[in-house]
């Protein structure tokens, strides 16, 4: 009879840890990347109608195509990246095609003008985060803890500046720096942190008489190398500051 209890007990702490061993699931709920380039280093205060009109035709170019760059981050991120986060992503399909993810209307609303800055990944929408965005990550947040039973949230996107280099007078070298900025909230929408990476380019361009030379094939290949280098160590960034960032989950 007391070996009988004993192994009850033993299954009945070995359920108990089970449960209480089980990683917390966090649903990522945006992943885009911005297409108009930052200007603002190279501009300084000469900004002129004529270089913002050529970072405008850029974005609008179909040559100018990231859609490569961003499915090649969000692979590395859902087979590599996420293997460093203390908790599991809840499976894409199952966060963009619940009824309360599609039924979502995030604040912020993009004219179709706006839109056009965003290459937004298959199934997902464009959603705020950060100064201002409380709406949007707390109504996520409670939208996926209903509709999937996540914990908490997570927003993923990666940006591109121009970042001057050598030079004299009007002539110089450029070069593009990626970012990305990765961002979790709980499930009541308190952020948890943040990761704020970026890297730019081994590749260089040229600006002439202070405007950059915009040309779709020089551009791309230099966005292409500034990923290269951001993605090259980012699992080994992520890795330190989840190490130190508290599972408040």
């Amino acid at each position: 009879m007391k070996t009988t209890k004993n192994i009850l007990f033993f299954f009945l702490m070995l359920t108990v840890f089970s449960v209480s061993a089980q990683k917390k699931k966090v649903a990522v709920v945006t992943f885009y990347a911005n297409k108009v380039i930052d200007f603002s280093e190279i501009a300084g205060d000469k900004l002129t109608e004529g270089v913002v009109k050529k970072v405008f035709e850029l974005r609008d170019n179909p040559k100018f195509n990231l859609q490569p760059i961003l499915v090649k981050f969000h692979d590395a991120f859902y087979n590599d990246y996420a293997k460093s986060f203390p908790f599991d992503l809840v499976p894409e399909a199952e966060v963009t095609g619940s009824d309360a993810y599609k039924n979502f209307v995030p604040k912020y609303q993009m004219s179709k003008f706006d839109a056009n800055d965003y290459l937004i990944y298959n199934g997902y929408k464009y959603i705020y985060d950060g100064p201002m965005g409380a709406a949007n990550e707390e109504g996520m947040a409670k939208a996926m803890a209903d509709a999937v039973k996540a914990d908490g949230v997570m927003f993923v996107h990666i940006d591109f500046s121009f970042e001057k280099g050598f030079g004299i007078g009007g002539t110089s070298t450029l070069k593009v720096k990626a970012f990305t900025r990765i961002s979790v909230y709980d499930k009541k929408g308190e952020k948890l942190f943040v990761i704020n990476e970026n890297e730019r380019s081994k590749k260089t361009m040229m600006m002439v008489g202070g405007i950059p030379v915009l040309d779709v094939d020089k551009i791309l290949p230099n966005c292409e190398s500034a990923m290269e280098e951001l993605m090259g160590d980012l699992n080994k960034r992520i890795q330190k500051i989840i190490k130190k960032t508290d599972n408040k989950l």
